[in-house]
């Protein structure tokens, strides 16, 4: 036998050998690579902080590694790669996503149910009150559909009302100054307009109309599809959390672990959590279905999409349905 042959033959059997096993090494070496989730302070997403201090990632046996951001900082990283998923509103995930960013919701946290406000001034008692004043708002942010939301249900437009855009975390300056009638913010944000502004009061809010926020959790759509059996386990976990939070034999255990997160008391703490509805699974299952309106997530991005696009946060509808991945709450 040619033993050129031989030794191209040898070659060709230890390629095939090597290219498998460099395959297996590559794919080990991404499993042992922690799941990467941005977090930020909002009580939806504080609530991981629960499964993070009691273990419960390590005993569903899957590698997490929570980072803790401001809330914009968050989609930043997100953004550039640097995290794997994000805790995001799923209008915001619209958004990140028509910059470049595409992520699918694998999770719905919870929806405002109150945490976010429109605040009046010393005498404003209802949106009507406010028809020819002006109005603090972040521009294109869920605080402004939640204006547009109430006046439309006031009867107004939003031309009634002169809007004033500022960031939301200025809104405590903006409503003690006096130069506005009225501001938008979410807690802790909220609590602090309200505590800055004695007599201060909200006049609407995301209890008013529930799913008008939702808040997620994001995923890369690469690492959703090729580390899907890891972030079932997430799921399932954070099904866990919820139950274990609205337990009231263990909520004063959670309420002191997410308080400790954010820096406040466990007293100062629980009116927050109680602004926010913290979805078990199956609960969620009854949101995460196909439908119009603010009851499921399919129709409140919709309708986060076309105030987008009015907005000009974006120029051009969004694939809504490619953002949203039912699969994973309905995992058994």
């Amino acid at each position: 036998m040619n033993l050129a042959y031989v030794r191209s033959i040898l070659k060709t059997v230890f390629s095939r050998l090597l290219i498998p096993a460099a395959a297996v090494l590559a794919l080990s070496a991404q499993a042992a690579q922690p799941l990467k989730i941005g977090y930020s302070d909002w009580p939806g997403w504080v609530a991981w902080q629960v499964a993070i201090d009691k273990g419960w990632f390590k005993e569903a046996g899957v590698p997490v590694q929570f980072e803790w951001f401001d809330y914009t900082a968050s989609m930043d990283a997100f953004s550039a790669g640097k995290i794997d998923a994000v805790t995001m509103t799923n209008g915001d995930a619209l958004v990140t996503g028509a910059a470049g960013a595409r992520s699918v919701m694998i999770l719905i946290n919870d929806y405002s149910n109150g945490n976010d406000m429109i605040i009046g001034k010393p005498g404003v008692r209802s949106l009507k009150a406010l028809k020819g004043k002006k109005v603090a708002v972040e521009m294109g942010f869920v605080e402004h559909l939640l204006l547009l939301n109430g006046l439309k249900k006031a009867g107004m437009k939003e031309s009634d009302v002169t809007l004033v855009n500022a960031k939301t975390n200025e809104m405590p300056q903006m409503l003690a100054s006096g130069d506005v009638d009225a501001v938008g913010a979410w807690q802790p944000i909220s609590g602090q307009a309200l505590k800055s502004v004695p007599g201060a009061r909200p006049i609407y809010t995301s209890a008013d109309e529930p799913g008008l926020i939702y808040d997620v959790l994001a995923v890369n759509p690469a690492s959703a599809k090729q580390r899907r059996a890891e972030w079932l386990k997430v799921a399932k976990v954070w099904d866990r959390v919820v139950k274990y939070i609205n337990d009231p034999k263990t909520q004063p255990d959670a309420v002191k672990i997410m308080a400790a997160r954010v820096g406040v008391s466990p007293a100062a703490y629980l009116p927050l959590l109680k602004g926010t509805r913290l979805l078990t699974l199956d609960e969620a299952k009854k949101i995460y279905v196909k439908g119009e309106g603010f009851k499921t997530l399919y129709g409140s991005t919709k309708i986060a999409d076309d105030f987008n696009v009015a907005n000009e946060v974006y120029k051009k509808p969004e694939d809504v349905n490619s953002y949203l991945d039912a699969s994973f709450t309905f995992a058994k």
